[in-house]
């Protein structure tokens, strides 16, 4: 059974850095796209950072500069760097995996797994 488990959410001053897991299991995340989204109260969930199946990163325009994703293959973990963090930043962080050939990665609905998200809190 697949599964996606997000870690390291918590609570930081502006200016503060964390660092996002997400753990894969019954599935191998080498060569394949995977994205962080996330979603803060009122908001529209939101396309945060993207690896595609080269390594290659796209990110938000709002994170750009400041957050960093990448993975460890031996580990089968995507990571999100988040530094100078912003209270909003603040917002549930999810991790996606396997888009669908020919799609963009911010489309949310296009994405096979989904974890159950980790929650960011940044206080000014």
């Amino acid at each position: 059974q697949v599964q996606l488990v997000e870690s390291g959410g918590g609570s930081v001053d502006a200016g503060g850095s964390l660092k996002l897991s997400c753990a894969a299991s019954g599935y191998t995340i080498h060569g394949r796209c995977m994205a962080w989204f996330r979603q803060a109260p009122g908001k529209e969930r939101e396309g945060v950072a993207y690896i595609d199946s080269s390594d290659g990163t796209t990110y938000a325009s709002s994170v750009e500069g400041r957050f960093t994703i990448s993975r460890d293959n031996a580990k089968n973990t995507v990571y999100l760097q988040m530094t100078s963090l912003k209270p909003d930043d603040t917002a549930i962080y999810v991790c996606a995996a396997d888009l669908k050939l020919f799609s963009d990665w911010r489309q949310e609905d296009r994405y096979r797994y989904w974890g159950r998200g980790t929650q960011v809190t940044v206080s000014s």
